[in-house]
């Protein structure tokens, strides 16, 4: 008999907030770093506002549940693992 392992996630709602807000910061450490402005807004501080310098643009990066971990997603079909905040970073920059 084959069994099948299902992994099953043990963060309630609000563990998983505080988790998608550390991994927002941490990104919004990186951005400032790099002269972007930025700040966490939305419900429960679940999306991070990025604003480039100068032309006034921005854009939204929020961080999401997948499979193996976390992933930062952002417009344009960006997506990359939260353990590549400093990479995802140089992207967003090039963007803005």
């Amino acid at each position: 008999m084959l069994r099948r392992l299902m992994r099953v996630s043990v963060l309630d709602g609000g563990e998983i907030a505080e988790v998608r807000r550390r991994h927002l910061a941490a990104l919004a450490g990186e951005l400032r770093a790099r002269g972007l402005a930025c700040r966490l807004a939305g419900p429960g501080e679940s999306v991070l506002s990025v604003h480039g310098p100068g032309a006034g643009r921005r854009l939204m990066v929020v961080a999401t549940p997948t499979g193996a971990g976390w992933s930062y997603l952002w417009p344009g079909g960006g997506m990359a693992d939260v353990a590549a905040a400093p990479a995802v970073a140089d992207r967003i920059r090039l963007l803005l």
